[in-house]
């Protein structure tokens, strides 16, 4: 029979196990943060109706959707009826539509799965990624201090994560909606069209930005175009600098002084819940793209990697769920596309592999005492410390290269002269030395161990 080249098709994340426990820490620390705050955890079908993905036919969406079609279905050349899911927004907004009446409100939930889209092969582009969600659902009113809580979960997931200064960025739909108003832009898809060029911003520079606005199709003139640059390039510095910012726009129209107020208090009860002003900023050109967006909306980024772009994002919608039921159910949530993250963190440097999972390796030094070994090795288990016994034998030299490779810190040796004596010899391979230990503390002094290298960790030499 010949073989098929073993392969796997552009566009997915497959790690090998050291890159994939740090992955899955990763998970670890998003999740352990979302419940920290409150959050529950829910998961839907990996596949929704298309009706239900598809509720606007036509459009980026559709094209990168990925049908899905059983044999039998495709043998009588029926239209697919479902799909897989491209993002975790529309089947939560399913999901609180069909579960309305078994919900308590307002409904706190984080979702961590992964989402499929028909992106075009090229680096650093996914076709199955996780995404990290949480989001809030008020029933008929949703409070404005929900969209303060969310960048105090921002913060503390990515404190957490360790992976560098970052900072909060924040802007209110509304107030640039009455911006525009203000500058004869009153229709609502131009205004969409503006706000998603003005949201390249930082990605292209303000020039480039300004010579899209002039030409067609906004043709907008050079007086409106410069008045627009200044308005979305406000930046601040802290929360004083923030507020004095916001002032110092002008007065507007309901819709501005609106956006204006509830930024306001957002940012002053961002402070109040803990994030140091270092970590959030008012940002007038955070718009984003999707249309859904009614009020706040966040961006995340690194300090010291711009390049890598948003890292978390999201924002306020007053009718997400709209298509699947009468009820008005407003939100504010954010995302994390953790898969992209992940890749993008490891291309810059600032993550590497973890250490195994297997805490400890029992070695096998004469196979007549294997009975001893499987008994220390189950002793181990039972004492919560994760164990790996060695069953083949073999050279003892080629157990600790093993051990040196897979990532595995503890190396047991446990030869004849350690039976006699009642000890065992544990080499700690991130250290670099070896000590011998009793064999009744063998399990507390690993602990001992595992517990400083936690706080503390060591690193390889």
């Amino acid at each position: 029979m010949a073989q098929t080249q073993a392969r796997t098709m552009p566009g997915v994340l497959e790690l090998l196990p050291r890159e994939q426990i740090a992955f899955q820490r990763m998970l670890d620390t998003i999740a352990r943060n979302y419940e920290r705050f409150g959050f529950l955890p829910i998961e839907t079908p990996v596949m929704e109706y298309s009706s239900i993905l598809l509720t606007k036919s036509g459009g980026e969406t559709e094209r990168q959707v990925y049908f899905v079609q059983s044999t039998g279905a495709l043998e009588k050349d029926a239209q697919p009826e479902l799909a897989l899911r491209f993002d975790l927004t529309v089947p939560l907004a399913r999901y609180v539509a069909e579960h309305e009446r078994e919900l308590s409100f307002p409904f706190r939930r984080y979702q961590i799965q992964r989402v499929y889209r028909g992106e075009r092969a090229q680096r650093g582009r996914f076709r199955e990624f996780y995404q990290c969600d949480i989001d809030v659902i008020g029933k008929d009113h949703l409070s404005i201090r929900y969209d303060a809580e969310i960048p105090a979960v921002i913060y503390s997931v990515f404190r957490d994560l360790a992976i560098g200064p970052f900072t909060i960025q924040l802007n209110h739909r509304k107030l640039m909606r009455g911006f525009f108003e203000s500058l004869g832009i009153a229709d609502g898809e131009q205004q969409m069209l503006v706000l998603r060029e003005v949201d390249k911003l930082d990605k292209r520079g303000a020039e480039a930005v300004r010579s899209t606005l002039q030409d067609e199709p906004f043709s907008l003139s050079a007086e409106v175009v410069a008045r627009i640059l200044e308005f979305v390039q406000v930046r601040s510095t802290s929360l004083a600098d923030a507020v004095a910012k916001l002032d110092a726009l002008g007065a507007g129209s309901e819709t501005f002084e609106q956006g204006r107020d509830e930024l306001r208090q957002v940012l002053s009860m961002v402070h109040d819940l803990g994030v140091p002003e270092s970590h959030f900023a008012l940002n007038l050109s955070i718009a984003r793209g999707l249309d859904y967006y009614t009020g706040m909306v966040y961006e995340t980024t690194l300090n010291e990697h711009p390049e890598i772009g948003s890292i978390c994002s999201g924002g306020r919608y007053d009718n997400l769920a709209g298509q699947y039921t009468k009820s008005h159910l407003p939100g504010v949530g954010i995302s994390i596309g953790v898969t992209r993250l992940f890749w993008q963190l490891r291309e810059a440097g600032l993550i590497d592999t973890s250490d195994s999972t297997v805490q400890a390796l029992v070695t096998q030094m004469d196979e007549a005492h294997l009975p001893e070994y499987l008994a220390l090795a189950s002793e181990l288990r039972a004492g919560g410390i994760a164990t790996e016994a060695v069953l083949d034998g073999g050279k003892l030299g080629k157990q600790f290269k093993y051990a040196d490779r897979a990532g595995i810190r503890f190396v047991l040796v446990l030869g004849e002269e350690e039976m006699t004596k009642g000890t065992v010899t544990v080499k700690d391979m991130r250290r670099n030395d070896q000590f011998e230990v009793e064999r009744e503390q063998l399990i507390r002094s690993l602990r001992v161990e595992l517990e400083q290298a936690a706080v503390m960790p060591v690193q390889r030499d």
